[in-house]
């Protein structure tokens, strides 16, 4: 199986991030607070507690250079997080919202993070040496509902969202004194909260999203069951787009330039991959227990059924049938997937997926055969 190890940190995470070295977990179990774990002699040990958001917590990120936790919630506010000694002493950044901050990603210099919410807008944030804080630039008036998720490019400045009104954009963030202008790069040439692309190619909500290890690809997902992959990001972008039988997905991740690993409510990771065409298309489900939309069709159909006469085989909870009638590693939908990769690395051969299961999967690609050809 493609899935190593399996944990039960909880009765349901929210997200999950990894510390540089892979040896401790940060999640947070459906509240106000983000728990640290580490492994300790093969057994997983709570080791903090990390308690400052008055509401849930909607995401994390471990820088994976600095070392710096940050937290955003419903509260609407951030939170940096930096080790000393052994305790993890916040900082609180101000981030301006009249509505819930959704999501959260440090940028590839780790110099700045940016922040999706349900006010329509966009933080960017970053360190102000001269004044010892944390200074919030927003983004305005582009989109026309939540935030939903945030994807840094390599080049670190510009900057991909979707949002519940089923666009994707791209903008620049750039800042003066804290990035560098290149002389060959035409983003660093565009003003801070300047729209690059804007893309409306889903019908539906617009959900998780990342770029290609090298940025020439961006992939996102929509609630309509399609996946949508975009080139040449600019004024004349090209897109193409793969529909599924399947659940929605969540979230996605680029395992490598030519595939890509998607996760949401068919609670078992999907591979997408592309040709030498460029062409992308669905190829399997990673957890081997899953059967394909044809073959569980009719059984589903039969215990529908069985459902409506009072006959079902699991009971009347339907996440508990759909669980068992899935099998495999999570029993309830995927939220999030998280890459494990050492700093440099261009491809990805494992990662970590969490859901509202409450487990934190580990998947490995290595000892999928069919799949080293795209690695």
């Amino acid at each position: 199986m493609a899935a190593v190890s399996v944990h039960q940190f909880a009765q349901c995470i929210t997200c999950h991030a990894w510390s540089p070295d892979h040896s401790m977990i940060a999640f947070c179990p459906n509240n106000n607070e983000v728990h640290i774990y580490k492994l300790l002699d093969g057994k997983w040990e709570k080791i903090h507690v990390l308690q400052k958001h008055d509401q849930i917590v909607s995401g994390v990120d471990w820088g994976t250079e600095s070392n710096r936790i940050v937290t955003v919630s419903h509260d609407r506010n951030s939170y940096v997080w930096s080790q000393e000694a052994t305790e993890w002493v916040p900082t609180l950044v101000i981030l301006r919202l009249n509505r819930a901050a959704l999501c959260v990603q440090w940028s590839p210099k780790e110099n700045k993070f940016a922040v999706g919410s349900g006010a329509k807008t966009v933080c960017v944030c970053y360190y102000e040496q001269e004044n010892n804080w944390w200074v919030s630039k927003v983004i305005r008036k582009r989109h026309d509902s939540s935030v939903t998720s945030v994807a840094w490019h390599p080049d670190n400045i510009l900057l991909a969202t979707t949002s519940t009104d089923g666009k994707c954009r791209v903008f620049s963030t750039f800042i003066k004194g804290v990035d560098v202008k290149k002389a060959a790069s035409a983003s660093s040439d565009s003003k801070f909260g300047e729209q690059i692309m804007q893309l409306d190619l889903s019908y539906s909500w617009a959900f998780g999203m990342k770029w290609s290890p090298s940025g020439h690809v961006l992939a996102y997902v929509g609630h309509n069951s399609m996946i949508y992959f975009v080139d040449d990001v600019g004024p004349s972008p090209s897109a193409q787009n793969v529909a599924f039988r399947d659940l929605p997905l969540r979230d996605v991740l680029f395992i490598s330039e030519r595939m890509v690993i998607g996760v949401g409510f068919d609670c078992n990771p999907m591979v997408f991959t592309a040709d030498r065409r460029g062409l992308w298309s669905f190829l399997r489900f990673l957890d081997e227990k899953k059967t394909s939309s044809s073959a569980k069709s009719g059984s589903q159909l039969t215990e529908k059924i069985g459902k409506f006469y009072g006959q079902s085989k699991y009971g009347s909870n339907d996440t508990n049938e759909t669980s068992r009638t899935q099998g495999g590693a999570h029993e309830n939908c995927i939220t999030n997937i998280v890459p494990l990769k050492k700093p440099g690395d261009t491809t990805v051969t494992r990662f970590s997926t969490s859901g509202l299961d409450g487990k934190v999967v580990i998947w490995e690609l290595q000892s999928q055969h069919d799949l080293l050809g795209y690695l």
